[in-house]
């Protein structure tokens, strides 16, 4: 943490809090980024990245002014980092998104730059020279392009800095439900959300963090770059390609640096176990590791024992785990874990919850288990109400997420009408506040646990009955070893006639491709549906690996799938 537990009064921005580093810790390391193999390609000082990032911040002042905007398009890397807290530095408004894939069925960044109307575009001579179709796409004459690294310049000591109210940098949506929109987050939401998350989390200077989670994604950006910022520490970098590839390095990296925190959506931990081989493990002591944070996408159950038994041996301990809940509507976290405390589970009765209560289970065939996501941070908010009638529930009882205090942002960008909708809710009864709707569903259970159930939008309503899409897929990939976990869409559509229709649709794994009976799974997962949830898709599709749409932290976007499935985009499996 800052000298004293608190953050001086003079650092009202990010901008103010690099210089402090700088200052005090100047020859520590800041920043470490690993090959595929371990191997340190690259490192910054505190003060080497205050000097580097003022240097860019001169250059960016000769080509634009503050309050522009500039798309950050860098693979893994320092060079992001130096970007994005050089354009803080110059005042302009850094936009971090991810190199468009070549083979992209449907990419938002051309919605992103109509949006936000950017005066430059930052990447490396190395995406320059092997990605020219992203320059084609990128290309306006209303933009200007600048490579990393652009050379030695000192900067100008007399730029001056942002204010607390200012907006820091834009961070999109991630388009699982909708058009993605630019999230205004302010340097004043930023230092007071790694404030309540120093807290949340126990993290100090000694606090190394080890993380592959890519940096335009907010749970990257924020928990693995800024919030060591916050409180000086080590952050070891990794590309997500390279956890991809070989998620036991990410693990091979906690051990070698002594990592004591990181964060990873659900699905990290899956692969984990689902590629563990003793031999690349051994030798590893895992009982560095304190803090291992969940978020981004439902967090499961058997997914954390999975987990803490596989990797036990290796003094990883299941008190570790520590699930979270947050958007980048509120920064980021909401509500996280007690650390060393471990995950926070409940059974409840599924057919209670498809009516929106919350109940103890009739029998073993109606329990389901759900994943605690903690207690709201330290000066946030939160709230279980009615959607339609605004007025606050009670405990244990499933309404929307609405979230209060000083990390929710300021809005979208140039979106008034979206801002109204998510930012301005105000309880039926209560006090004028206003509170931010998350979108989310869930419940508060009497200890003050959020547990979190699903989304209004991807609800499925049949015949009077609520199923949550995110089950209905966990069932399917249960099925058969062949069905790909984390890569499912279950979703309803209105045919002609305007009825509506159940669809699920799954991937398959790229090494049972050409072994399976398409007909025969599919029988089974029409069974195992029926069977867990009492309702029988109208249609079930298997597709090819990697086929079906998810947002840049795994988010499935069912919305995206479904209208590729009517559009006939999708590479179905043939019977």
């Amino acid at each position: 943490m800052l000298e004293g537990g608190h953050i001086p009064g003079a650092v009202a921005s990010q901008v103010d809090l690099l210089r402090y580093r700088a200052s005090k810790q100047p020859d520590d390391r800041a920043f470490v980024f690993l090959s595929d193999r371990g191997i340190e390609e690259a490192q910054l000082t505190f003060a080497e990245l205050c000097r580097t990032a003022h240097g860019l911040a001169a250059a960016l002042l000769r080509r634009a002014r503050a309050g522009d905007r500039a798309i950050l398009l860098f693979p893994q890397g320092l060079d992001f980092v130096v970007a994005f807290l050089g354009c803080m530095v110059a005042g302009l408004i850094p936009v971090p998104l991810m190199i468009p894939r070549r083979t992209s069925l449907r990419d938002s960044s051309h919605a992103i730059i109509a949006d936000c109307s950017p005066r430059l575009v930052l990447t490396t001579q190395a995406v320059a020279t092997t990605r020219p179709d992203v320059i084609e796409r990128f290309k306006g004459a209303d933009r200007e392009w600048m490579f990393l690294p652009i050379g030695a310049d000192e900067g100008d000591g007399d730029i001056p800095g942002p204010g607390a109210d200012d907006i820091a940098y834009l961070q999109y949506t991630s388009g699982s439900t909708s058009n993605p929109k630019g999230v205004m987050v302010s340097h004043g939401n930023l230092l007071a959300h790694s404030e309540m998350t120093r807290i949340a989390l126990g993290t100090t200077r000694a606090s190394t963090f080890a993380s592959w989670v890519p940096h335009y994604h907010d749970l990257g950006l924020i928990l693995n770059i800024l919030h060591p910022l916050h409180v000086g520490s080590l952050c070891v970098l990794m590309a997500p390609v390279s956890f991809m590839e070989r998620p036991l390095g990410w693990l091979r990296a906690i051990h070698a640096y002594r990592a004591e925190v990181t964060t990873a959506p659900n699905f990290a931990f899956d692969l984990c176990v689902q590629r563990f081989r003793p031999e690349p493990m051994r030798g590893l002591d895992l009982s560095c590791w304190k803090v291992a944070l969940n978020g981004a996408e439902p967090v499961r159950a058997d997914t954390l024992d999975r987990f803490a038994a596989t990797f036990g041996p290796y003094g990883f301990s299941a008190q570790t785990l520590y699930p979270a809940y947050g958007l980048a509507e509120a920064t980021l976290v909401v509500t996280a874990s007690r650390r060393g405390a471990g995950s926070v589970t409940r059974k409840v009765s599924r057919a209670a919850l498809q009516k929106g209560q919350v109940m103890a289970p009739a029998t073993p065939q109606d329990a389901q288990t759900l994943v605690g996501c903690g207690t709201a941070l330290k000066g946030v908010r939160i709230a279980i109400v009615d959607p339609d009638a605004c007025r606050r529930l009670g405990p244990d009882m499933v309404g929307e997420v609405w979230v209060n205090g000083p990390s929710v942002t300021k809005g979208y960008w140039q979106n008034a009408g979206a801002s109204a909708a998510a930012f301005a809710g105000r309880m039926a009864g209560e006090s004028p506040d206003a509170w931010l709707r998350t979108g989310d569903l869930g419940f508060v259970a009497a200890s003050g646990e959020l547990f979190i159930t699903g989304r209004i939008k991807d609800l499925i309503i049949i015949r009077g009955m609520n199923h949550y899409p995110q089950d209905i897929e966990n069932t399917v990939q249960g099925v058969d070893p062949a069905l790909r976990p984390n890569c499912g869409a279950a979703f309803t559509i209105a045919d002609a006639e305007g009825r509506e229709k159940f669809i699920v649709v799954q991937e398959v794994e790229r090494t049972y491709r050409r072994q399976i009976a398409v007909s025969e799974l599919i029988d089974s997962i029409r069974e195992a549906v029926v069977n867990e949830h009492e309702i029988n898709p109208d249609e079930i599709f298997l597709i090819r690996p990697g086929a079906l749409p998810k947002t840049t932290s795994g988010k499935v976007q069912r919305n995206l799938t479904r209208a590729l499935w009517q559009d006939g985009l999708l590479d179905v499996l043939e019977p």
